[in-house]
């Protein structure tokens, strides 16, 4: 990525959102700071460093934070990677941001020694305890999110040791948090550097019949949004096919054939009231008959 296509970036961000003219000028400070404080640094793809803290202020954008957050998550690596240091942070983007950085960093400098599963339940404990503003976790989410999504350019074993630590720790904060989206991001490539030969059999074999999985959740979503539409219930509904760690889970930890996994497909019917849930639950299963032993019915 070239420094054009980095400011690019960086200035399409600024676009997504309507900030004002005060929120422009702090987040163009902060990108401007840490650019010039990242200048000669790489990454392990060979791009230089700013892309990283760019691409996470672009997923805090996207989540809708605020501009503090955003301005912070550019910041995020600064005082840990350069001599920029806190007190010049606070004199130049204010508390809010300095403390916010500040937490990211003492975020990453927690011990991951032992794999135990004990330890790591107290790991996302303290995880947890020693962010004094949730904005810090959200930050650190969206750095390892996208630390992720690049981990290619690490070498084997780091791939898995970091892959190992995300699952353990990262991805059930994301699911204490109620971000999914993040966690099944996290839980996925995860497992793919972890059991990249497991994942590799379940993509085959989703791929292999991509065409008719596509066919048969249409069909399913178009039935059931037209006998909703004749009870006059107002909704939306939804298809996917579940994620891999999600499949991968049912197949290798319940010793299924995945022939076996009945739940790869999901539809989620989404109302405005807690009676239209039941009303559609009367539907659906005058539709469809539940299979014994499946069906949970609770809220």
């Amino acid at each position: 990525m070239t420094q054009t296509e980095i400011n690019k970036r960086f200035f399409d961000m600024l676009e997504r959102s309507t900030f004002s003219q005060s929120d422009e000028d702090l987040l163009r400070r902060a990108f401007e700071y840490a650019n010039e404080h990242h200048i000669n640094q790489k990454r392990k793809n060979g791009d230089p460093y700013i892309t990283h803290p760019v691409e996470v202020a672009f997923l805090l954008c996207e989540m809708g934070m605020d501009t503090d957050t955003i301005a912070a998550g550019i910041l995020h690596d600064v005082v840990e990677d350069t001599d920029a240091s806190y007190s010049d942070i606070k004199s130049r983007f204010g508390n809010q941001v300095a403390m916010l950085v500040d937490g990211v960093t003492k975020l990453t400098h927690l011990p991951y020694e032992t794999k135990e599963e004990e330890e790591m339940e107290n790991l996302r404990k303290m995880f947890m305890a020693m962010a004094q503003d949730i904005r810090v976790i959200i930050i650190k989410l969206l750095d390892r999110l996208h630390n992720m999504r690049t981990l290619e350019f690490m070498k084997p074993e780091k791939q898995r040791e970091i892959s190992f630590e995300t699952m353990m720790i990262y991805a059930p904060i994301a699911h204490r948090l109620g971000m999914n989206k993040v966690k099944v991001e996290l839980e996925d490539i995860s497992i793919s550097y972890l059991d990249p030969i497991g994942c590799e059999e379940i993509m085959n074999y989703l791929e292999s019949s991509a065409e008719e999985r596509s066919s048969f959740l249409s069909t399913i979503i178009k039935k059931i949004s037209e006998r909703l539409a004749q009870s006059n219930i107002q909704c939306k509904v939804e298809g996917r096919v579940k994620h891999l760690y999600g499949i991968y889970r049912k197949i290798y930890m319940q010793y299924k054939d995945i022939s076996e996994v009945y739940d790869i497909y999901a539809v989620r019917v989404i109302v405005n009231t807690i009676n239209d849930c039941y009303n559609v639950l009367g539907i659906v299963h005058d539709l469809f008959r539940p299979m014994p032993g499946r069906f949970k019915d609770y809220i």
